[in-house]
């Protein structure tokens, strides 16, 4: 059983810090590293797979730094998130490459189980050029799994993938997890998370932001204050009457374009839904519009960091 140790790993370009002081603990089973679009999760799999070395900090695999250590990757499989470059050769041709750079016995064979592991066989004879997106994902997982490794680095692997593809991964991401390996993907999808990783690892602007049981952050993630921007036919009126509703936290009358609309800051979604339209209906208030404005996965995120 494999452990990825990241101690106050920072990494930074110049005068950009991708990663900031990051510390976290990989172990088996499956983790999901969870973050909005840019948030640095690919700068992270990219120092946990010895790729980019730490500007600050040490990364290491059972004990044993990544960065320039070929040893780790007898251990250690990648699926990047860019393209895969060797589009000139066929999935197989493109998986047995990497068991021979691995230097296994039977290469041949590895390539095969590889290939059926992923359900890609039919099409292991064609170019890589020929398939989709998804059929590319599962070559390059195939190419990662060819040596049998006991820590998985995905990054964004269900990007383009159908949801039969996405069905058969997250079995086969599930069934390792359960097999002892250490599984870790990124997403910016909680819901790809929710189905196969109970333990999470937040990240938000380079920061490490919680980290634990997916149940639990995924309930403080719901229990965020959700805010809104209503127009009607008399903001005024509307914003008076919804300051006296338990469920509002906040109300403020704005008037951003000459024309005006009320912001409301709401702790219960459910209802906020059933009172708005009793209570526009009671004081004759035609509601015109109602519009979500934090509804963005970044923004549920940013909440986590500050909360």
């Amino acid at each position: 059983m494999s452990e990825l140790v990241l101690d106050s790993v920072s990494r930074w370009y110049g005068n950009v810090v991708a990663v900031n002081d990051v510390s976290m603990r990989i172990g088996p089973g499956v983790t999901g590293l969870l973050g909005p679009n840019g948030a640095g999760k690919s700068t992270l799999i990219a120092l946990m797979s010895g790729f980019l070395e730490p500007s600050a900090g040490t990364m290491t695999l059972d004990g044993e730094r990544v960065w320039r250590n070929v040893e780790v990757y007898r251990r250690l499989g990648l699926v990047p998130e860019r393209e895969v470059s060797f589009a000139y050769l066929t999935g197989r041709q493109f998986v047995q490459a990497n068991a021979e750079l691995h230097k296994l016995s039977e290469p041949r064979a590895a390539t095969q189980r590889a290939l059926e592991e992923v359900d890609l066989e039919g099409a292991a004879d064609r170019t890589i050029s020929t398939y989709s997106k998804g059929m590319r994902q599962r070559a390059k997982l195939a190419s990662a799994l060819v040596h049998e490794p006991q820590v998985l680095l995905l990054d964004e692997p269900f990007n383009g993938v159908d949801p039969r593809q996405r069905m058969h991964l997250m079995k086969l991401l599930t069934r390792m997890g359960e097999q002892g390996r250490t599984v870790l993907f990124s997403s910016h999808i909680l819901e790809e998370v929710e189905h196969i990783a109970r333990h999470v690892e937040v990240v938000v602007s380079g920061r490490h932001a919680a980290s634990g049981d997916f149940g639990a952050i995924r309930r403080l993630m719901t229990d965020r204050p959700t805010r809104y921007t209503v127009r009607s036919s008399d903001d005024r009126a509307l914003a008076a009457a919804l300051m006296g509703q338990p469920s509002v936290r906040g109300v403020s009358l704005e008037t951003p374009t000459g024309t005006s609309e009320v912001h409301v800051e709401v702790t219960d979604m459910g209802d906020f839904a059933r009172a708005l339209p009793t209570l526009a209906r009671s004081a004759g208030i035609t509601v015109r519009d109602l519009t979500p404005t934090d509804e963005s996965l970044e923004s549920v995120f940013t909440y986590l960091v500050q909360s």
